[in-house]
């Protein structure tokens, strides 16, 4: 097999190396081939010891095992390139920031197969895209919900997606990432500022919600936000109408501050999965003030804030974003009330 070079990685293990299994072995010496990849590349026999290919992930090394690590060249991914026009923030060999619109769908699934976020960056980023897993692909580690616009950072190749994938993993308990969202809230919460520590699970019944794990026997996930009440909105009588708060994570949990912030009585204005029934804080505001409300068709969360440690220069990147237009007329018209 004619193979070229820049495509092949030869490891000899040493005594130390003695027992490990090959998927570590491999990912400890080559820290730009993630777990997955390495999978693959067992399973495809393009990892070859002491001239014979290992198929099985449970080899154990042996010192003095020689390999030869074979890299396809990544292959077309099964999502479509799409023309989709996107607000790039910064770009460069290793990773992509960009500031998602609210209606923007992350990743092909159920009821989403093309129109995404991933369609947009394989047809933006096109070859600068080396591959995640072996697959032309962009390497997302974290995600926005399809109505919550703001800051992403997204990886272009495998060494950048394992280094953020761990930073998005400890959520900045030990590291240098940081995360921060805008909520405009419905009523103003008991606290000036709070952390919410209570475990979140998938909803019993409705399976494309998330719930707060009740009871003690129950499993869940645990899942901690803190907030800051930024403004409060009162109307002429004084009534608490909304308020808005800056929200923190500590944990990534899907639709985590919305479920957080529903549980404390304070529902993200235009949550339609978790704020309902807040329809009541609506009808005390006049009828042009819930226009602009219903008008902006979104939930009203916005992720301003992203810091974290860059994959290869170790530099502090961060990146901030102003609330998109809608949510500004949201913000104007709650402090005239």
């Amino acid at each position: 097999m004619n193979i070229p070079q820049k495509n092949l990685i030869t490891l000899i293990a040493d005594v130390e190396d003695e027992g490990k299994r090959i998927d570590k072995f491999i990912a400890d010496n080559s820290p730009g081939i993630s777990r997955t990849r390495i999978s693959n590349l067992i399973l495809t026999g393009n990892i070859i010891c002491n001239q014979s290919a290992i198929l099985s992930k449970t080899y154990k090394i042996k010192e003095n095992d020689n390999f030869l690590i074979n890299l396809p060249e990544p292959s077309n991914p099964n999502p479509q390139p799409e023309n989709i026009p996107l607000n790039i923030v910064f770009e460069d060999n290793d990773l992509i920031v960009i500031d998602k619109p609210a209606g923007l769908v992350v990743h092909p699934g159920s009821g989403n197969h093309s129109g995404t976020l991933v369609n947009a960056l394989i047809s933006y980023c096109g070859d600068s895209l080396s591959g995640i897993g072996g697959v032309k692909r962009p390497g997302i580690v974290h995600r926005l919900d399809k109505d919550t616009s703001g800051i992403m950072v997204v990886a272009k190749n495998d060494l950048a997606h394992n280094h953020l994938s761990k930073q998005f993993a400890d959520h900045g308990r030990n590291g240098l990432l940081k995360r921060s969202y805008l909520a405009f809230v419905w009523g103003i919460p008991d606290k000036t500022s709070d952390t919410i520590n209570i475990a979140i699970q998938r909803h019993k019944t409705d399976r494309t919600k998330m719930a707060i794990v009740k009871a003690n026997n129950q499993k869940g996930t645990f899942a901690i936000t803190s907030y800051r009440i930024e403004e409060k909105y009162l109307n002429k009588k004084n009534d608490p109408i909304a308020s808005l708060v800056r929200c923190k994570l500590y944990t990534g949990r899907t639709h985590q501050i919305r479920v957080h912030m529903a549980h404390i009585g304070t529902p993200v204005i235009n949550d339609i999965k978790y704020g309902n029934g807040f329809k009541t804080k609506m009808n005390k505001l006049p009828e042009s003030s819930q226009l602009i409300i219903q008008q902006s068709k979104r939930q009203a969360l916005h992720a301003e804030l992203l810091e974290f440690e860059h994959p290869t220069t170790n530099n502090l990147m961060s990146f901030s974003s102003a609330l998109p237009k809608e949510l500004k007329n949201m913000k104007n018209m709650l402090s005239k009330i």
